[in-house]
């Protein structure tokens, strides 16, 4: 075992070295890299006492705050498995994943004890740590003066320990729980500190869930010496402020996020956006204008990343200075080449190698992919193969490695016979002047299989279904042109800020 192979012996030190500096800004209080080691310190200790030891699931039920980071840092500490649950869920998702993972101890928020109960009703029976459970100087304000456990005082952690379960969307079902090991999940995070280019002068803010990529770019801002600002949620105003007000330079937004934030910014001349660097996104792509749109505003600070649970976040980056649309105006649609630590490769049906532009599945390889999907062998062994994660996207490779994402798998709409790519549509929708957002999905139809039924928010006053049928006439052949038109206020998303497909195939007349 090394300090590279064992997540506490890279992330504690870190937080020792960087001292007093504030570390965190959450709901009007700082902590420095001190108070918010040696808080999660004493957590560490209740929760040895409640008989976690390395590889124990540990349930995090909270919302965004400094006590979530610190409840984060003291499960890396006694070496336990995290299981981080976003707040968005229903009472029954929660249950099921606290049964589901056999969390021996939840960290939860007052406002989600219902989820626990029905979880004990499912047969798991966890220890309850809640704040008020919890003594003065664990999860309270900063600066309380207790004792405070050292490295020493912890529990032996090994390598191949599991140090994360991480459940998946369930957009398509029950979610799995995906487990990572120890030295992946210690692998991953020096992948972030490469790829992200987050430094100490950074002052980072979180809107969106820790308990997805958000927090492993807080741990990542943490290790680096950067100040981290969490916010509760996603808050349009708040972002503005925290940008223009406090200097913030480095955000993390899904697109839907910076859809609103082009609009706002664009109708704020003066809007002071100068202390901002870096605009890393994910989850699904931006459009192509979207994205000039983008540049325009505010320069060349837009990267994206490609990855998702099974390897979280990055297996491929479109970094800044591919972010132009001079250089090379087809890459503003790739999500990138593959990272320093990942490989990438796109393949036809029967594991051959696609040739450059031929679109197949997308394998990915890093030593951060998943051990396995929790209790679930035959899933297991359909992701992993040969040492590749078979991520269930299509997409295609340029000659130079730059990667082109045109569906998920199970979101490609086969039509008369004819394969239609969801993503090819939206985009083309999306370059039309009366359409704001748009998302394509495949609905039964006793003729061809399938419909292409799109969902559009418009962005005029004018947009009319039959306008905007009309105008994605002349950009789509005629297969591809969707049967049906529906204008929304808004289009649903999953907790992970994704536009919710299952929600829109649900409120079709099929």
């Amino acid at each position: 075992m090394t300090a590279l192979e064992v997540t506490r012996e890279l992330v504690f030190p870190a937080l020792e070295r960087h001292g007093s500096r504030p570390a965190v800004v959450a709901d009007g209080v700082t902590w420095s890299y001190d108070e918010l080691r040696e808080s999660a310190l004493r957590l560490a200790s209740v929760l040895m006492d409640a008989g976690v030891r390395a590889g124990d699931p540990v349930a995090i039920v909270r919302e965004n705050s400094a006590r979530y980071l610190i409840a984060d840092l003291a499960i890396i500490a006694v070496g336990g498995a995290k299981v981080p649950v976003n707040m968005m869920l229903s009472d029954e998702e929660v249950a099921h994943i606290l049964h589901d993972s056999r969390a021996k101890v939840v960290l939860a928020s007052e406002t989600r004890l219902r989820a626990v109960e029905r979880a004990r009703g499912l047969g798991a029976d966890p220890v309850l740590l809640t704040d008020a459970q919890l003594p003065a100087g664990v999860t309270q304000e900063p600066g309380t003066g207790e004792d405070v456990p050292t490295l020493a005082d912890l529990p032996p952690v090994e390598a191949g320990d599991r140090a994360l379960i991480m459940y998946t969307g369930g957009t398509t079902g029950r979610p799995k729980g995906v487990v990572h090991h120890q030295r992946g999940v210690t692998a991953n995070l020096l992948s972030h500190v490469i790829e992200t280019e987050i430094t100490a002068q950074d002052r980072l803010l979180l809107t969106s869930p820790l308990p997805h990529s958000a927090g492993v770019l807080a741990q990542t801002g943490l290790l680096q010496g950067a100040v981290i600002h969490v916010e509760a949620g996603f808050d349009m105003d708040l972002v503005l402020e925290r940008i223009e007000k406090d200097r913030v330079s480095y955000l993390f937004m899904v697109p839907t996020m910076i859809y609103r934030m082009l609009d706002e910014v664009a109708a704020r001349p003066a809007f002071d956006s100068s202390s901002l660097r870096t605009v890393l996104y994910g989850a699904s792509p931006i459009t192509e204008a979207r994205l000039r749109q983008g540049l325009d505003l505010f320069g060349p600070v837009f990267m994206q990343l490609f990855g998702q649970t099974e390897a979280p976040n990055f297996l491929t980056r479109l970094r800044r200075e591919d972010h132009s649309a001079d250089r090379s105006p087809a890459r503003l649609r790739s999500c990138g080449q593959s990272v320093l630590m990942a490989q990438i490769r796109t393949v036809r049906s029967d594991g051959s190698d696609c040739a450059p532009g031929e679109v197949g599945e997308v394998l990915g390889r890093a030593p951060y992919v998943m051990e396995e999907y929790l209790g679930k062998p035959e899933a297991t062994a359909a992701a992993l193969r040969d040492g590749w994660l078979c991520t269930g996207d299509l997409g295609y490779l340029d000659e130079e490695g730059y990667l082109f994402l045109v569906d998920r798998k199970k979101d490609m709409i086969i039509t008369g016979g004819l394969n239609v790519y969801a993503g090819e549509v939206e985009q083309a929708l999306a370059s039309l002047d009366d359409v704001k957002e748009a998302a394509v999905v495949g609905v039964p139809h006793p003729d061809w299989g399938e419909a292409v039924v799109a969902f559009v928010v418009p962005a005029t006053p004018d947009a009319t279904e039959e306008r905007i049928a009309r105008a994605a006439r002349a950009l789509l052949s005629g297969y591809k042109r969707p049967k049906e038109v529906v204008l929304r206020e808004e289009l649903p998303v999953t907790a992970v800020g994704k536009v919710d497909k299952k929600q829109l195939r649900l409120h079709t007349d099929g």
